[in-house]
């Protein structure tokens, strides 16, 4: 069984790989990795990251597009400010026409 430091590892790899300007979501790197049910240890290791700045976790969200982790961000609203600053508009803690800044790794990286 991999160990969760490899699986954090990996779950880094795709997440330098997001464009700016757009977000994909915990499910999304999961599933790419070929562990669908891994949501939430994508989540934990965007939360591990924070120290790394190398890796963009402010673009990793909810499959709904909410910014489910921007408690774990400096500051209130640093993670929509982040996005804001790449042109992604946010609203109540959601990002707006998700569907269009949505980034998949399947389409993107296969």
């Amino acid at each position: 069984m991999e160990t969760s430091g490899n699986f954090f590892e990996k779950v880094y790899e795709v997440a330098k790989q997001i464009p700016f300007g757009r977000v994909t979501s915990y499910g999304a790197i999961a599933k790419y990795l070929g562990t669908a049910k891994s949501a939430r240890m994508v989540g934990w290791a965007m939360n591990a990251s924070h120290n790394n700045a190398d890796i963009p976790a402010h673009r990793v969200v909810n499959r709904n597009g909410l910014l489910t982790g921007k408690f774990h961000f400096d500051g209130t609203n640093l993670m929509q400010q982040l996005l804001e600053s790449e042109g992604i508009v946010v609203k109540e803690n959601q990002i707006q026409n998700f569907s269009a800044v949505f980034w998949d790794p399947f389409k993107e990286l296969l």
